[in-house]
This record gives C-alpha cells, sequence and structure tokens, in this order.
C-alpha cells in the first residue's frame, strides 16, 4: 500500500474518531443535565439530541462546500467546527447555549461524514479502498471508546466533571484541524470539478508512483471521460440515478432504525433498566465502546476479501438474533442475558452495517455527483439518528424496553430482505467501472 495514500486517508479519518467521540459523550453527561437544569423528558431530548439536528443539517448542505471549495477545505473547517463547539459545551451556562453549542459540532459531524469517505474513496485504489475508507469508521468507534473511557475517568472530578467530558475534545479536535494541512485535494475534484489537469496528474502521479506516465494520463482521461456531462449528466434527481439514490437512502435508513443510536446514547440507562448501579452501567458502557472496536478491526480485515454485501448478510443475521433476545431478556425478566447480546447486537454492528455503509456510499455514485449522493445518504442516516434519538426518552416512558428491542429486531429482518433482492456487490470495483454496472452510462438529464 501506497504510506502516502495510508496517511492522507488516516488523516481525513481521524474526522472520524472525533464525530465518534462528539456523539457518545454526551452519555456520561445527560443525567447531570436533566438534573441541573430541571429538564422534563422534551426539553431532554431536544438538548441531547440537538448535535443530531446539527448534523442533519451539516449532511443535508456537506456537498455543497465539498463541491464548491474542495474536499481537503472542507475537512479542515469540520476541524475548527469540532473545536468550537466542545469548548463552548463545557462552559454553557444554559440549556439554550447548550443546544447552540451541540448543534455546531453536530454541523461538523454531518459534514464530516461527506466529505471524509468521500475524499478517502476518491484517492484510493480499487483493492483497497474499502479498507481505506473504512478507517473512518475505525475512528469512529475508536472516538466512542475513548468517549465512553473518558467519561468514566472524569465522572469522579466532581460537580463539574460533565464540563469536562465535553471540553476535553478541543484537544484532538486541534491536533486533527493541524494535520489537514498536510493533505493534498482529491484528484478527481481537480480534474471534474476545477478542470486543472496539471494539478490533478500531479496528485494521480503521487498515489501512483510506480505508473508510467502514459498510464498517468489515460487515468486522467478516463476520470473526465466518464464524469462528462454527456456521460451522466450535470443533475442529481434524475431517473438515472435512481438505484444509487435508493440503495444510499435505505443503508441509512435501516442502519438508524436498528437502534444503535439509541443504545450508545443512552447506554448506562438501558444497564440501569437491568438493576445495575449507575457507576457500573457507566463502566458497562465501556464495555460497549471496547466490542465496537475489536469488532471493527473484524470488519475492514472482511470487507476487501468477502465484500460489502456479505458482510450486510452477517450483520443482518446478528441483528435479528441478538436484539430478539434482548428483546426476551426484558420480557421475562432474565435481566442478566441482556447485557451480553447488547454487546452481541453492538458486534454486529460492527462488522455489517458499521464497516460497511460510509465505504459503500462513497462508491455508488459517479465522480460529478457523489458529493450529492454522499450528502443523501448523510443526511437520511442523520435525520432518523435524531428522530430516534429526541423520541427515544418518550418511548422508554410509554413502552417496556422489550417491545423496543422487539421492534429494532423487525427492522433488521427487513433489512436482511433488502440485501438479498437489492444490494449489488462493490468490492474491487473501479469508481468509473461502478456507474456502468449500475446502467448510469447513459445520459441522466
Amino acid at each position: 500500500m501506497n504510506s502516502r495514500v495510508f496517511l492522507w486517508s488516516l488523516t481525513s479519518a481521524l474526522a472520524g474518531f472525533l464525530f465518534g467521540f462528539d456523539t457518545v459523550v454526551i452519555s456520561g453527561a445527560e443525567q447531570t443535565i436533566q438534573g441541573l437544569w430541571k429538564l422534563g423528558a422534551g426539553m431532554h431530548g431536544l438538548a441531547i439530541g440537538s448535535a443530531l439536528y446539527g448534523t442533519v443539517i451539516g449532511a443535508l448542505l456537506g456537498g455543497w462546500p465539498t463541491d464548491r471549495f474542495g474536499r481537503r477545505a472542507t475537512l479542515l473547517w469540520v476541524g475548527i467546527l469540532y473545536f468550537v463547539s466542545a469548548v463552548w459545551s463545557g462552559l454553557a451556562t444554559g440549556e439554550y447555549t447548550f443546544i447552540l453549542a451541540r448543534f455546531i459540532g453536530g454541523l461538523g459531524v454531518g459534514i464530516s461524514t461527506v466529505a471524509a469517505p468521500l475524499y478517502i474513496s476518491e484517492i484510493s485504489p480499487p483493492a483497497q479502498r474499502g479498507r481505506l475508507a473504512g478507517m473512518f469508521q475505525f475512528n469512529i468507534v475508536f472516538g466512542i471508546l475513548i468517549a465512553f473511557l473518558s467519561n468514566a475517568l472524569l465522572a469522579g472530578v466532581g460537580e463539574h466533571g460533565w464540563r469536562w467530558m465535553l471540553g476535553v475534545e478541543a484537544i484532538p479536535a486541534l491536533l486533527y484541524t493541524a494535520l489537514c494541512f498536510g493533505i493534498p485535494e482529491s484528484p478527481r475534484w481537480l480534474l471534474v470539478r476545477q478542470g486543472d489537469r496539471a494539478r490533478g496528474v500531479a496528485v494521480l502521479r503521487l498515489i501512483e508512483p510506480e505508473a508510467t506516465p502514459e498510464r498517468i494520463e489515460a487515468h486522467a482521461d478516463e476520470i473526465v471521460a466518464t464524469s462528462s456531462g454527456r456521460a451522466v449528466g450535470t443533475r442529481f434527481w434524475t431517473r438515472g440515478l435512481r438505484r444509487p439514490i435508493l440503495l444510499a437512502f435505505l443503508i441509512a435508513f435501516f442502519n438508524q432504525l436498528s437502534g444503535i443510536n439509541a443504545v450508545l446514547y443512552f447506554a448506562p440507562r438501558i444497564f440501569e433498566w437491568t438493576g445495575l448501579g449507575a457507576q457500573a452501567a457507566l463502566l458497562q458502557s465501556v464495555g460497549i465502546g471496547v466490542t465496537n472496536l475489536i469488532f471493527t478491526l473484524v470488519g475492514l480485515a472482511l470487507i476487501d476479501r468477502l465484500g460489502r454485501r456479505t458482510l450486510l448478510y452477517v450483520g443482518s443475521i446478528g441483528y435479528i438474533v441478538s436484539l430478539g433476545l434482548v428483546a426476551v431478556g426484558f420480557f421475562t425478566k432474565h435481566y442478566g442475558i441482556v447485557p451480553p447480546f447488547i454487546f452481541a447486537f453492538i458486534a454486529a454492528h460492527a462488522v455489517g452495517q458499521g464497516a460497511v455503509i460510509w465505504v459503500f456510499i462513497s462508491e455508488i455514485f459517479p465522480n460529478r455527483q457523489r458529493a450529492e449522493g454522499q450528502a443523501l445518504g448523510s443526511f437520511t442516516h442523520w435525520m432518523f439518528a435524531a428522530l430516534l434519538t429526541t423520541v427515544f426518552p418518550k418511548m422508554a416512558e410509554a413502552l417496556p424496553p422489550g417491545y423496543i428491542f422487539l421492534g429494532f429486531s423487525f427492522m433488521m429482518a427487513l433489512q436482511l430482505v433488502w440485501v438479498r433482492f437489492m444490494v449489488p456487490e462493490t468490492k474491487g470495483v473501479p469508481l468509473e467501472e461502478m456507474q456502468r454496472r449500475l446502467g448510469i452510462e447513459e445520459p441522466v438529464s
């Protein structure tokens, strides 16, 4: 593997570390915040979900700066948003300033889920694209683990421990922002969006140092040709793109209807339902982070060997079994089986949807529409994440836990059907070849 490409991919993927940390760090502070500002269930759900609403907006709009200003500049500004949010969240004096600060961090999360996987997919060789783009997901779960661990370590520092939990994110945000100055722009953005062949070819030479000048020039010609308006059109919402649009929407929809964000955000509370004390529940949450990290590594080791579709099969079956048995545990009051099968659920997610989603979405759209396609998938993912996180406290009040997890299990049975009949394999396929395999060869505008 080209060491340059690996380092550029790793730097971009560090946006995922901040994403994971920012998304889950709130789990250690949410009950303290509810008591401190005496929040009812509705306002509490809004405060905890505020970052997700920022993420929805960031995902919806993230394709624009990614196309207009470039992948590199967009990734750099993501780091600045994370830094501002971390500092402000730690200093918040009330629920409204807290909501605004978390919303800003959410913007960074949403934009990062558009720009980072897209950038990595555009600089990666086809045979290694799954592992390289999958580093974004690895960093997400590594950030989640560090957030859970950080929360457990800071829980005992006093009444302002929750402020330290949220504010400490400023340190990795600054480091990531500095590293972004060292990555080049995507050659596909330079060639297709800027029309800057000289710079695009120069980056391609860095990516493929062993290729002949003739091969580099031919590669640049292929990128330009398959991205021309005559080949794929210039508009996004067209009949010709209906298949990748539907695939991006559904993979993101099913990702959230598994209940993954509800478990990550409210892990301590869910464990307390089984009779664990508050501190034990917080430590069990660290176990979620460890499980997520280990099985994400398994998923990344397999994604370029078994393929994306196979991992979605494995994950779907794991979801159905684990969520179903969590529901059984709550229904029968055999609470001892709940934590192990929560961990099994996390493992199924890490190997399946977690490893695949951001890689898959970044692979199925043509160069000219890739940022908009990534934005669609990210927007769908975060819209349902925000809705689920906001209503989960109300669901917990209105329904026994068993029914909640049974509903998640049913949705994963539907995902299994979708994978069987609709999902194509993208393993090892060059990006320009993928659009031909999905039938995007004729003009779509």
